[in-house]
């Protein structure tokens, strides 16, 4: 045999070995169970949602999520870190909107909205303006009335600054012309427990607080277009004439340098597991809207999202 030929004899061989032998990471991943990182306490929402998400990620990938919780400065703290953790897919961790558009606008929080790495967008919580069932505001207009009489006097509990319940508060009070004092707690848990203990009169958090506690509070109005299902007697802001229908958006992070195969096999995941009858079941019966935004979407979704949050922004002095 010429020389030529054994070298291209055993150029092909080395090729079909090293394809047979080394199959690529998005037709092995995931191998072993996956770190999920939660930036809150665990109990609120994005805990509470990330546990649904394990039962149809082990039924799909036969491997299941180990939790951690990396708590403080209402997430900004765990996503300052995202990057400085491995990149190899087996680190995700749990983001919200828009705390992660809002937060850096007031400065230096460890981390800038272009460096998180978005691989999936998975559902809204729409915001709930929530009083203890023995709280004398009965109605929104109560609550209107009396801190019209009474600027900065009403306290209100939320999760972290310049989030989510943050920004609710701060659109609400200058849609209604109204000043009350927002009091940042670590995570939606922290605060529903501050406002059943009667540490604060009101909270600003989602219709998840309405579903968890029941006639243990009060909601006073929704931030939907429409009613909720869940609670008919639950008048929108819209109906009294404030424009505030929005919530907090969910998702998975990983780390910027993970592999391309792997950002897009976790977000075919993540797809799959928004289509698991019993997971939209629970999801739906907890209060919250399910929404797709898989990782080639993402970036076109964040840039709508941060052109909306730039008013927010300015309402919240955190922009000019």
């Amino acid at each position: 045999m010429k020389t030529s030929n054994v070298i291209k004899t055993v150029g092909a061989s080395l090729v079909l070995g090293l394809t047979l032998g080394a199959p690529s990471a998005q037709a092995e991943y995931p191998e072993k169970d996956v770190t999920y990182i939660i930036p809150f306490n665990p109990g609120g929402e994005s805990d509470v949602t990330a546990r649904l998400q394990e039962p149809p990620f082990k039924e799909i990938t036969g491997k299941g999520f180990v939790f951690q919780y990396k708590t403080g400065a209402g997430g900004a703290t765990g996503w300052s870190q995202l990057n400085q953790l491995p990149a190899d897919g087996y680190t995700i961790m749990g983001f919200n909107l828009p705390h992660v558009i809002l937060q850096p606008m007031g400065g230096n929080v460890g981390y800038k909205t272009e460096d998180l790495e978005i691989v999936y967008i998975f559902q809204l919580t729409p915001y709930s303006l929530n009083v203890p069932a023995n709280s004398p505001y009965k109605t929104l207009e109560d609550y209107i009335d009396h801190a019209k009489k009474n600027p900065g006097a009403i306290t209100v509990g939320g999760v972290g600054t310049n989030s989510a319940p943050h920004a609710a508060q701060t659109k609400f009070d200058h849609e209604a012309g109204i000043k009350t004092s927002y009091i940042p707690f670590t995570g939606t848990s922290a605060s529903t427990a501050a406002l059943l203990g009667n540490q604060i009169q009101a909270q600003w958090s989602f219709i998840t607080v309405g579903v968890e506690q029941g006639d243990n509070v009060r909601m006073l109005a929704v931030a939907m277009d429409e009613r909720h299902p869940l609670f008919p007697d639950v008048p929108t802001f819209k109906e009294k004439g404030i424009e505030l229908s929005d919530g907090a958006r969910r998702g998975v992070l990983v780390p910027k340098d993970t592999p391309e195969d792997i950002k897009k096999k976790l977000s075919d995941i993540m797809a799959q597991i928004n289509k698991n009858e019993d997971f939209v079941k629970k999801m739906e019966e907890g209060g919250y809207v399910l929404i797709d935004v898989p990782y080639d979407e993402a970036d076109e979704y964040m840039e709508g999202l941060s052109e909306d949050y730039q008013e927010v922004g300015r309402l919240l002095g955190l922009v000019k």
